[in-house]
C-alpha cells in the first residue's frame, strides 16, 4: 500500500475540447481473437496504444487557486455573502476541484442540470459530448437567496465558518426535486439513502458558477495520502509504465472472487498484447448509507487483502474516489465510468447491478442487474471506455476456493451473499477456506464487534463514511 504514497503535486489548468473514439469489449471472448460490440461501426482489428486515455475535454480542470493568491482570496471571502456547505457539499467541492468531473468547472449552471437531467450528457463548444448523468449541484433556501441578492460571487464556507471557496458569476434557479429524483433513480419511492440525506430537505433554489477552491479538501482522518487526484494518479500509473489502466470500483469488502476477477482482467489484457496493465482499485470514499462498511475499515481490509499476497502490490494502485454515493443504478455508474477516464483509466470492470441497491418500499432490487453494463456500452460520451462485464464468481466446493460459476456443475458451487458475508462475520464464524484471506476477515469481524451493544445495552450509531 505504500507504493501509492508520494508527493502532492501541481495541477494543470483550464480543459480543451477533443473529438471522442469508441470500441466496446463484451464479455469473455477471451484473447487473442476479442469480439467487439460497438454501437455503430465494427474496428477491422482491435490495436494496443501506448499511453493514458485523455481526459474528459482534452485537459484536466483544476479548480484550485495558487498558494500566493490563497490569503487574498480568504479576505475576498470575507467580504461576500456565505453559502454553509454540508459535509456532502464538501465532498462535491473535492470532487470538482480535482477534475474528476472535467471539463466542468463549478457547481452546475441551469443549462448543465438540464443537459444532465435529461441526456446523461452535455454538449462542449466544438459540438462533441462528454457523458455527465449525474447532477453536481448546490441547493440554498429562500433566505440564503435573499441575503446573495445582487451579488455575483458568494463565499462558500464549511460547518465552522471557514472559507472553502469562492463561486463566481454564479446563477440562480429553481431546484425541481421531484424531476431531479425521478430522472436520477427512475422512482420516487420514499427510502432514498441520498434523497432523505441531501435533497428532500434542501432549499428550493439551486445556485451554480465556477469554483475556485481556496485549499485542496482534506479530511484529517488517516486516510488523506490514499485520496491520489487524477493528476497523482496519472503521474503513478506513468510512474509505473502501464499501458493500460483497469479501474475496479467497489464500496464492499475484497473477497477472492473479487481478487479473482481482477487478476484474470489483467491476464485478458496481457493476452491482448498490454504489456504492463495497471489494476486502479477504487473504493467510493464519500457519502455511503449507514449499513455500509466504513471507509477506513474497508481501506484497513483492502491493505490486508495486499499484505496477503491476495493482490499484486507491484501492479495494483490503491486510491479513494472522493464522490458521494447515490444508489442510482444506471444512471450513476456512467458517473463511476466517466471519473475514471478522468482518472487515466481506459477499461472499467462492471458487474451485476452496479451502483444498486434494494427497492426501499418493496422487496426486490431497485434496478435490473444486467442494466448497468448495458448502459455503460451505449452511453454517451463513455465511448472511448472499453467496458469489461465480469463473469461471476463463486464457491467452488469442489477447489475450496473462488472460481467463476460454470453453469453445467451449478450444484458444486456455493454463492455467499453479502448478508450471508455480514452474519458470519457479526457471528464470529468463518466463511469456506478461501473466500478471503484470513487477514481481511479478521478486519470485517472485527468491526462488526465493535457494533455490539455496549454496556448501556445501545448500539453505536454507523456513521456514514
Amino acid at each position: 500500500m505504500a507504493s501509492t504514497i508520494f508527493i502532492q503535486t501541481s495541477f494543470p489548468s483550464k480543459s480543451v475540447n477533443k473529438s471522442l473514439n469508441t470500441h466496446f469489449i463484451p464479455s469473455f471472448k477471451l484473447p487473442v481473437s476479442l469480439s467487439f460490440k460497438p454501437r455503430t461501426t465494427l474496428p477491422k482489428r482491435f490495436s494496443v496504444r501506448a499511453g493514458l486515455i485523455e481526459p474528459d475535454g482534452g485537459k484536466l480542470v483544476d479548480l484550485h487557486v495558487t498558494e500566493p493568491e490563497r490569503e487574498l482570496k480568504k479576505q475576498e471571502a470575507a467580504l461576500l455573502p456565505r453559502v454553509k456547505l454540508t459535509r456532502i457539499d464538501v465532498q462535491w467541492v473535492h470532487v470538482l476541484s480535482e477534475g474528476w468531473a472535467s471539463p466542468l468547472t463549478g457547481f452546475m449552471r441551469e443549462s448543465e442540470f438540464l443537459q444532465t437531467l435529461h441526456f446523461n450528457s452535455f454538449r462542449l463548444d466544438d459540438g462533441s459530448f462528454v457523458n455527465m448523468s449525474v447532477p453536481i449541484v448546490l441547493a440554498i433556501d429562500d433566505s440564503q437567496k435573499e441575503r446573495i441578492g445582487e451579488s455575483n460571487s458568494v463565499a462558500l464556507v464549511d460547518s465552522d465558518d471557514n472559507p472553502v471557496a469562492i463561486l463566481t458569476d454564479i446563477e440562480i434557479y429553481k431546484h425541481p426535486k421531484e424531476e431531479r429524483i425521478a430522472r436520477t433513480w427512475g422512482t420516487t419511492a420514499p427510502g432514498l439513502p441520498y434523497v432523505e440525506e441531501t435533497i428532500a430537505n434542501a432549499g428550493n433554489w439551486l445556485i451554480g458558477g465556477d469554483l475556485e477552491v481556496i485549499e485542496p479538501i482534506k479530511y484529517h482522518d488517516g486516510l488523506d495520502r490514499f485520496r491520489l487526484s487524477p493528476v497523482q494518479l496519472r503521474q503513478e500509473f506513468e510512474r509505473r509504465n502501464a499501458d493500460a489502466v483497469f479501474a475496479f470500483q467497489l464500496r464492499n469488502p475484497v473477497h477472492n472472487g473479487h481478487a479473482l476477477l481482477m487478476t484474470d482482467t489483467r491476464r485478458r489484457l496481457l493476452d491482448m498484447g498490454y504489456k504492463n496493465p495497471i489494476l486502479l482499485l477504487h473504493p467510493l470514499g464519500g457519502y455511503t448509507k449507514a449499513d455500509d462498511v466504513p471507509l477506513s475499515w474497508r481501506m484497513k481490509q483492502h491493505e490486508k487483502v495486499l499484505e496477503d499476497g491476495v493482490l499484486d502490490p507491484e501492479t495494483t494502485v490503491v486510491s479513494i474516489f472522493p464522490s458521494p454515493m447515490h444508489y442510482a443504478g444506471p444512471t450513476e455508474v456512467q458517473w463511476h465510468a466517466k471519473a475514471r477516464i478522468n482518472a487515466g483509466a481506459n477499461f472499467y470492470i462492471v458487474g451485476r447491478d452496479p451502483a444498486g441497491m434494494g427497492h426501499p418500499v418493496e422487496k426486490r432490487d431497485l434496478y435490473d442487474a444486467d442494466h448497468g453494463k448495458k448502459v455503460l456500452s451505449m452511453a454517451p460520451g463513455l465511448e472511448r471506455l472499453n467496458i469489461l462485464p465480469f463473469r461471476v464468481a463463486a464457491y467452488d466446493k469442489t477447489q475450496g476456493k473462488m472460481a467463476f460459476f460454470d453453469p453445467s456443475r451449478a450444484q458444486d458451487f456455493l454463492f455467499i451473499s453479502g448478508t450471508k458475508m455480514r452474519t458470519l462475520a457479526k457471528n464470529k464464524e468463518n466463511p469456506p477456506d478461501g473466500f478471503m484471506c484470513a487477514g481481511g476477515w479478521k478486519v470485517l469481524v472485527e468491526y462488526y464487534d465493535s457494533l455490539t451493544p455496549s454496556d448501556n445495552g445501545r448500539i453505536p450509531e454507523a456513521v456514514p463514511a
